[in-house]
């Protein structure tokens, strides 16, 4: 019923699993969770991504690079290189890429370019890019528009409507994570209330992010039903109806060529 369309299937902590994905994954299928997109953030990521999609019907994975890795790392991802990455049936986008302000300005122009060659591949191989983005929303949207991108996500939303209005226009799905359940996310939800129901997605950003009542927690994919429980009321929807939606939106993003 559920998607959790963005997790770090790489950095969940599995101690309640004596270690084992297997374990947590069966525990968020047991709460609903029918699909899983793992995200890469670095090169190397794809290799163990491929590895769990491989033994799991229900997993899929990303191929890229973050905006956080150096300038080295990002260099090293041509756009050759990522449609050569790209071409399993099992790597469903390309990303997570994008631009990141916040937390590093050193090395703004590869960023950008990164962002770029993130986008050309996936017009390339015909997925969508998915796209983080932080401290950074006019120089996110300037790119999507002068590359003409149309197939994305901008994940993990937190920004205002003027910026959700400009990419939903270039034909992105937006994204929410735990944080549109937090108490003092109220500006959030009010921006989420006028996100069409059609270009609505959910994700737990697992193992970061965990939703109400396991905020402060490690997240995990099973919690990916409390983002929708969140959203429910905002849309004066059920939690059911919003599993239903969010997967059927993920599927049409999917099969988008």
């Amino acid at each position: 019923m559920f998607v959790d369309t963005h997790c770090h299937l790489t950095m969940l902590d599995l101690s309640p699993y004596q270690g084992d994905l297997d374990q947590a994954l069966e525990q968020a299928r047991l709460a609903g969770v029918s699909k899983f997109m793992g995200i890469s953030v670095d090169l190397e990521d794809h290799i163990k991504l491929a590895e769990i999609a491989s033994r799991h019907d229900d997993v899929g994975y990303s191929v890229g690079v973050h905006p956080c890795e150096d300038e080295q790392v990002m260099a090293r991802a041509t756009t050759d290189y990522l449609v050569n990455l790209a071409q399993s049936d099992k790597v469903w986008a390309l990303g997570e890429t994008g631009l990141d302000y916040y937390h590093s300005t050193d090395f703004v122009e590869e960023q950008k370019r990164c962002f770029a060659r993130h986008i050309e591949a996936s017009k390339i191989v015909k997925k969508p890019v998915v796209v983080h983005t932080r401290a950074a929303k006019h120089d996110t949207i300037d790119i999507i528009r002068a590359e003409q991108s149309t197939h994305g996500i901008l994940h993990c939303f937190t920004e205002d409507w003027e910026t959700a209005k400009a990419v939903l226009d270039c034909g992105y799905y937006i994204s929410f994570s735990g944080i549109v359940s937090f108490k003092n996310a109220q500006d959030l939800r009010d921006v989420a209330k006028q996100v069409p129901l059609d270009r609505l997605l959910i994700e737990t950003d697992s193992p970061y992010l965990a939703p109400v009542p396991y905020r402060g927690k490690s997240n995990e994919p099973k919690y990916v039903p409390f983002v929708a429980k969140a959203l429910s009321d905002v849309y004066d929807k059920s939690v059911e109806e919003i599993g239903m939606i969010t997967t059927q939106n993920f599927e049409n993003l999917l099969n988008l060529k």
